[in-house]
């Protein structure tokens, strides 16, 4: 057999492998079905050019401040977002392992806004709310549609409460901070 007759060979045997390989593809036995009804249709996917509506709530895991995502029907606002905060947990979220450490206040906390701020006015004394409450509120507000289109972490927030003030701060790493301005430096002629 010379190498003409081996090639044509090969080639031949790839032509008759790649028809069986085709026919054995396409008919492997799966059977045609109708429409099979299998529930309600899978939610989580947002339209194209729709707004991303969801609602960032700060809980407490195991390993510290956690964010919780639940979807919303629209963006919420600073109030809404921590009037959701106040509900706790959701069954999903106890299941994380998250909790609240927000105390049980003796009435409504509302929520102001304006161009990347947002004041939250307690029912209490502000000074009295321990580092971990301030991070859950802290955090919740700034996540939530403050009018500004600023980050998270450039929002605002001054917690006030009893005639007291605290803040301004700002959410970053899971954690409030307090916004420090830098100080006028001196300077003195040469």
């Amino acid at each position: 057999m010379n190498v003409l007759d081996a090639l044509t060979s090969v080639r031949a045997r790839r032509i008759v492998l790649s028809g069986l390989l085709g026919a054995a593809l396409s008919g492997c036995g799966v059977a045609t079905t109708d429409v099979i009804d299998a529930g309600a249709p899978a939610v989580g996917v947002k339209d194209p050019g729709q707004p991303e509506a969801d609602v960032q709530l700060f809980f407490y895991g195991l390993s510290g401040l956690r964010s919780a995502t639940r979807p919303a029907k629209a963006p919420a606002d600073p109030e809404e977002a921590i009037r959701l905060l106040m509900d706790g947990p959701n069954h999903a979220e106890r299941q994380r392992g998250l909790s609240s450490v927000l105390p049980k206040f003796p009435g409504r906390l509302t929520a102001g806004t304006r161009q990347g701020t947002v004041e939250i006015t307690l029912p209490m004394n502000a000074k009295l709310l321990d580092s971990a409450s301030l991070n859950q509120l802290v955090c919740t507000a700034a996540n939530a549609q403050v009018p500004g289109d600023k980050p998270p972490g450039q929002v605002t927030v001054t917690l006030v409460g009893a005639g007291v003030r605290v803040g301004p701060m700002v959410c970053g790493g899971n954690n409030a901070f307090p916004v420090v301005q830098p100080t006028p430096t001196e300077t003195r002629p040469g």
